[in-house]
């Protein structure tokens, strides 16, 4: 989609040859294991990174299964995290969030939270609102360091997560954020003013309100009025 390319035709191929895969060629992981990291045709290498999100995706996935069971909540967790890794390849390679992405996404979120809405019900609406105003307040106070999509992203994982739990994701997002960019400068690796993919910050603070925000914020709670 950064590309323009079309998801249907031509179907997966090799981007050096354009040999269209076959089966045996796109199982995760060990497909690129037993081609050794190299096209059946064309002998160029296979970026590692595609082995690595595949393993990542299914880690995510088993670990969504063991957490809510088969539920209603993990149709929800399985979307989230099939949305949360396609924004985070995309911002990582291209710098943008793909509104045809975000779009598709949001119908079927939509969908889910209609059929197991959160408690209160009306907490997605609120939790909307709040994603999107934080974030569109921070861009316009950053005068554009946020980018259009992760306001637009933000409105949708307030959809998902409610109001206390889009809030607690931004926070995370930005603590992860912060303390790459700090490493990044302290090593060398980053250079000061240089823009980076805060799409994969994003996931990581998602994940880590969905699966532990309520938790964290009932200690929290215990422990200030202990």
């Amino acid at each position: 989609m950064p590309k323009n390319e079309s998801l249907i035709q031509p179907p997966s191929h090799c981007p050096q040859c354009g040999r269209r895969l076959a089966y045996r060629d796109l199982v995760p992981v060990f497909s690129w294991l037993f081609l050794r990291g190299r096209c059946r045709t064309c002998q160029k290498k296979i970026p590692v990174f595609y082995p690595i999100m595949e393993l990542i995706t299914g880690l995510l996935f088993v670990l969504m299964l063991d957490r809510f069971g088969f539920s209603g909540e993990l149709l929800v967790a399985l979307a989230l995290v099939s949305m949360l890794v396609i924004i985070t390849i995309s911002d990582i390679h291209y710098m943008m969030i793909p509104d045809k992405v975000l779009l598709v996404f949001s119908i079927v979120f939509i969908g889910l939270r209609l059929a197991h809405p959160l408690t209160p019900w009306w907490d997605s609406l609120l939790g909307a609102a709040v994603g999107l105003f934080l974030l569109l307040l921070i861009a316009i106070v950053s005068r554009g360091g946020m980018g259009g999509g992760d306001i637009k992203l933000y409105a949708v994982l307030g959809w998902v997560l409610g109001t206390k739990l889009v809030i607690l994701s931004l926070i995370f997002a930005s603590f992860y954020g912060t303390l790459f960019g700090c490493i990044g400068l302290l090593s060398g690796t980053l250079k000061r003013g240089k823009p980076i993919a805060f799409g994969l910050f994003i996931a990581l603070g998602t994940l880590t309100a969905y699966l532990y925000g309520n938790s964290l914020i009932q200690a929290y709670m215990n422990w200030i009025y202990q």
